[in-house]
């Protein structure tokens, strides 16, 4: 294959002819140690060890989405501290997740955070800023773990890990300073970005959660509404005519077999097809438009469905109970909006204290109360609370795409594919 001309053939890959390739280590400070650490052995940082206040374990679980969040801490006293201290991480160190199914997800400590001990599940890497920008050699790094690429730098194990070796050696490439600072600069733009789409989509939640609790109970009506509402049983307004699978269904019949698992806040992540033979007890309810899915199992409790669309050969799983809405009395979208609301909530939780199993069944689901108003109110209220999800949808959607398109940045700008100087 033949070389553009500036680039140079490595065994990485094809870089400009003015970066190089060396290995992670070589970024850290020189002529110190602990450049790349991992937390204390098990034995040494036990729970017996935590204290309220003191100083921070910094654990795996603050970084695994790229951005470190951290809400509740646990400490350690001085004490312990210094005699751990190979162990610390400092503000502007990249920490990254070293055991556990998401191992190689990181981030970097912010300016403003304190001095640190890792935890045994953590491990960090000091970049020497001097030589090297500290955002460029994460943003590689996390290009390896988004990408799935991570595995050069895994123990071969059962349980997936970080090799402290193999990320110590691991190549990457290189660029001038002045040049890591511009990737850096141009990739943290488009991560700023991101993150304000995000306290935007976060901010549209509350707000509609906030709209939820008023226009669900009542307490705030609509221009040109009045009038009194009524308390119902959900099995007074909804009725129970789900068809069943059995043993009458063609013998190899496809059906789209929507399980717990499936479902996200409202939101179809996905299906199985499956092929019956026979009613198989797992899957046996047929779902067709406006039916509503009712999840009635923890830790899934939340994973309520509405059905929107005309979908044929649909089935769902025996852990959802099915509501289908009178026309007469109650309109599909306000009786969904419901099940995420607070009142609905609390006479769940109350259902399940003291409960062995946690789980309600479909005579629970039809006793559960919510207030109707007349139709047309009803109708109203939906139609303003699809409005607001239709506005946190296009967001996310904005948010995915600024994703995909940074991700192909990186593709292009971490390899020195395109140059920005």
């Amino acid at each position: 294959m033949e070389l553009k001309p500036g680039y140079k053939q490595t065994d990485i890959g094809i870089i400009p002819e003015d970066w190089e390739v060396d290995t992670v280590l070589s970024t850290t400070p020189l002529n110190r140690k602990n450049g790349i650490v991992d937390g204390p052995f098990g034995s040494n940082l036990k729970t017996i060890h935590y204290k309220k206040s003191g100083i921070p374990i910094i654990t795996s679980g603050y970084v695994t989405d790229g951005v470190f969040l951290a809400t509740d801490y646990l400490y350690v006293d001085a004490e312990k501290f210094d005699q751990e201290k190979r162990s610390a991480v400092r503000a502007g160190d990249i920490v990254m997740a070293k055991i556990g199914a998401r191992c190689g997800a990181s981030a970097i400590l912010p300016d403003w955070h304190e001095t640190g001990i890792l935890s045994g599940n953590a491990l960090k890497i000091t970049v020497d800023n001097t030589r090297h920008s500290t955002y460029y050699i994460w943003q590689v790094l996390w290009n390896l773990y988004s990408n799935g690429n991570i595995e050069p730098l895994r123990t071969v194990g059962a349980q997936p890990a970080i090799s402290m070796a193999n990320l110590k050696k691991y190549k990457i490439p290189l660029p001038p300073l002045p040049e890591q600072h511009v990737i850096a600069t141009a990739l943290s733009d488009v991560d700023a970005l991101i993150t304000a789409l995000d306290r935007l989509i976060a901010k549209k939640r509350d707000i509609k959660q906030a709209a939820m609790q008023e226009l669900l109970t009542g307490k705030r009506r609509l221009p040109g509404f009045s009038g009194e509402w009524k308390t119902v049983r959900l099995g007074e307004i909804t009725e129970i005519d789900v068809d069943n699978l059995n043993s009458n269904t063609s013998p190899e019949y496809t059906f789209r077999y929507i399980a717990l698992e499936d479902v996200d806040q409202g939101v179809l992540t996905g299906y199985s097809e499956l092929v019956f033979r026979f009613a198989p007890s797992r899957a046996r309810r047929k779902v067709r438009r406006n039916d509503i899915l009712v999840s009635t199992v923890r830790p899934n409790l939340k994973s309520h469905l509405l059905i929107r669309d005309d979908t044929p050969d649909l089935v769902c799983s025996t852990g959802f109970s099915v509501l289908r809405c009178k026309p007469s009395l109650a309109v599909p979208d306000y009786v969904y909006f419901h099940l995420f609301g607070a009142h609905i909530g609390r006479q769940i939780e109350t259902l399940l204290t003291g409960s062995n199993y946690p789980a309600i069944n479909g005579s629970d689901v039809r006793a559960l109360q919510i207030p109707l108003p007349p139709l047309s109110e009803q109708r109203a209220i939906a139609e303003v609370l699809s409005d607001m999800d239709a506005e946190i949808a296009a967001l996310e959607r904005k948010r995915d795409k600024t994703r995909l398109l940074k991700q192909g940045m990186m593709q292009e700008l971490l390899t020195g594919r395109i140059r920005l100087v």
